[in-house]
């Protein structure tokens, strides 16, 4: 590590559980970003600032100014411009000494597989029930850390499924594909700005405790948040047996 990274890490390197060898961990580690929008712009944000050595994020939509509201990766000079892009602009103000990859076009499973393949841990900062699903599959066939989230109106959630574990559930345990499932999406319904703020860097928070390994993760845990009440609850997720995801024999 050189001298000013030192210096910028030294907080990190401070606490005992993270210390040299871990931020020398988040140097070398990868993680892959799918959606620069709400949730994907504290995610990377954080993830860049901490270090993380590469992050390759993923979208294919233009930023428009009604995604200025809470997609703080985003300004009024990047209306028009692709997300991953933007994206990739922004954090190398943040952190100028990582590696950003943007993927400015809609993946199919196969290049999704692969480039998840190459990763450390996989962040689903989504907004439809295709994309996680698709991302359930991958991450469980691969066995590679899930970290999952999603906000809308004034509520949140986050969870954790990390297929490195025989024992965790998957995100189809949780809430299984019945192919009729009602999309709710912010142009519709609306979302309260510093929620995704709080969702997302609660997913960066767990994106790097796997990385280092360190402390309790959400797995087997569904984190709720009433951003209006702020009030925080707990689900414990059982892995379904007959799930057909995770539990083929």
């Amino acid at each position: 590590m050189k001298d000013n990274q030192l210096l910028r890490y030294s907080r990190h390197i401070l606490l005992p559980e993270i210390d040299y060898a871990g931020q020398e961990k988040l140097l070398k580690s990868h993680c892959l970003v799918i959606g620069a929008g709400g949730l994907g712009s504290p995610v990377s944000i954080y993830l860049a600032s901490s270090g993380i050595g590469k992050i390759t994020i993923c979208d294919f939509d233009d930023v428009d100014i009604s995604n200025l509201q809470r997609q703080i990766l985003h300004n009024d000079e990047s209306v028009g411009k692709n997300k991953a892009v933007s994206a990739r602009k922004f954090l190398q103000r943040v952190n100028p000494e990582i590696n950003i990859y943007p993927i400015e076009k809609k993946l199919n499973t196969t290049e999704m597989k692969k480039l998840a393949n190459n990763a450390d841990v996989i962040i689903d900062c989504s907004d439809n029930f295709e994309t996680r699903y698709a991302l359930n599959r991958i991450a469980f066939n691969l066995k590679k850390p899930l970290v999952s989230g999603a906000a809308i109106k004034y509520d949140g959630q986050i969870s954790v499924f990390d297929f490195r574990k025989n024992d965790s559930p998957c995100y189809e345990c949780l809430f299984p594909d019945s192919e009729f499932e009602e999309e709710l999406r912010c142009a519709d319904h609306g979302v309260f700005s510093p929620l995704v703020g709080i969702i997302g860097c609660t997913q960066a928070a767990e994106a790097i405790k796997i990385i280092l390994d360190i402390g309790s993760s959400l797995i087997g845990r569904l984190l709720l948040l009433d951003s209006k009440d702020m009030t925080w609850k707990t689900i414990k997720i059982i892995k379904d047996k007959d799930c057909k995801i995770c539990s083929i024999k």
